[in-house]
């Protein structure tokens, strides 16, 4: 094995959280290989189609308390990562807008309950705010009068999906990682037995739906449109709370909107239905008719790793070193929906993990990490 203070790694998957980690990994002077079963622009994987957006409040009404308490703390260090890089990349942190038809008011009181239970719960997190038509107006004056209630979420925030994955390839070729693209390859390929170099240290398994050891792994299914409609002049990302299509709207630089329906039950990565997406713009003119104007630049699906409690999770099995050249495994798998906005966490609880044994921060955000061998 390599000393303590340089590792050998190997990370399988380069989607978000691969090139987070490998790229952390060499900034502290570690040895990082990266394998990659697709291209270096990320195509295939869910991380290139995802709106990206940081919201745990939010996503609090379908998903558990663990996994928005890995967001609130990911929203802080998100600035802290997006500033060691050497390319820009859009953030912002202006705050999540809900938005609802008269009609569906129903549906919204159902939702803010789920928020306010989220609140009692985790108090650190900044207080929602109910609006009237002036207020709406007031944070989206292009919005006029089209809705007489909604919820502000302070401090939300959302990034740029494809310059981020752009800025960390940039980081990984610039601190010389070994990066073999189009190569799969499974954590077995590794082991000293069958050939694999015996001073590996450690292989961190990131590779989401290609990952087969995980039971049960299935894809969840999101259809995104990415308009170019500089008309519209919505600031923030924005929900729209309906019964049927639900939608979020998240403005990107130049004029550019990433617009994604709720999640579908499925493995298909097939093009979008014409129904599916006559209902997604539909919606998304509904809250603006700008986006009648504007021009549809991509229509994409993606499938998302996905556990059986919508939950992500860290496993590490540690070879005993005094008797074996075997290298330590360490998989990450489950992101759901939640990629970029957890990522951070998972992060630096792997590094933790890696580098110091037991993850302090792991046991603060209630990470599922399961152990084995003689070393956990």
């Amino acid at each position: 094995m390599s000393t303590p203070s340089t590792l050998r790694c190997v990370v399988l998957g380069a989607g978000i959280m691969g090139r987070l980690i490998a790229w952390q990994l060499a900034r502290q002077g570690h040895d990082v290989t990266v394998y990659e079963a697709g291209s270096p622009d990320a195509q295939g994987s869910p991380a290139r189609v995802a709106a990206a957006m940081l919201a745990p409040l939010a996503e609090s009404a379908i998903t558990e308390a663990s996994v928005v308490r890995m967001g609130h703390y990911a929203l802080g260090r998100w600035p802290e990562l997006l500033a060691q890089l050497s390319s820009p990349v859009f953030f912002q942190q202006s705050g999540t807008l809900i938005l609802w038809h008269r009609q569906d008011a129903p549906e919204a009181q159902r939702f803010t309950r789920l928020l306010q239970t989220t609140q009692q719960q985790l108090p650190e997190l900044p207080p929602m705010q109910m609006l009237d038509s002036a207020g709406v107006q007031s944070l989206e004056p292009s919005l006029e009068h089209r809705f007489t209630q909604g919820v502000y979420l302070p401090g939300e925030g959302q990034l740029d999906n494809r310059q981020l994955l752009q800025a960390l390839l940039h980081e990984l070729e610039q601190l010389g990682v070994a990066l073999h693209w189009n190569s799969p390859r499974e954590p077995q390929d590794f082991a000293a037995t069958t050939g694999g170099p015996a001073t590996l240290d450690w292989i961190v398994d990131c590779r989401g739906m290609g990952a087969g050891q995980w039971a049960q792994l299935r894809g969840v299914r999101g259809e995104v449109a990415r308009i170019h409609a500089p008309d519209v002049q919505l600031s923030r990302p924005t929900r729209l709370i309906h019964p049927r299509y639900p939608i979020y709207i998240a403005p990107k630089p130049d004029g550019l909107f990433v617009i994604g329906a709720t999640e579908i039950e499925s493995n298909d990565r097939s093009p979008p239905s014409v129904r599916s997406t006559l209902e997604l713009l539909s919606a998304a003119y509904a809250v603006d008719p700008g986006f009648a104007e504007g021009r549809i630049v991509e229509i994409a699906t993606q499938c998302r790793p996905t556990l059986p409690d919508n939950l992500p999770a860290m496993r590490i099995s540690k070879a005993n070193t005094s008797t074996s050249s075997q290298p330590h495994v360490l998989a990450i798998n489950g992101l759901y929906r939640h990629g970029f906005m957890i990522s951070p966490a998972l992060l630096d609880v792997a590094l933790e993990c890696m580098q110091q044994g037991p993850s302090a921060l792991g046991t603060k955000l209630q990470l599922h990490i399961t152990s084995s061998g003689h070393d956990a």
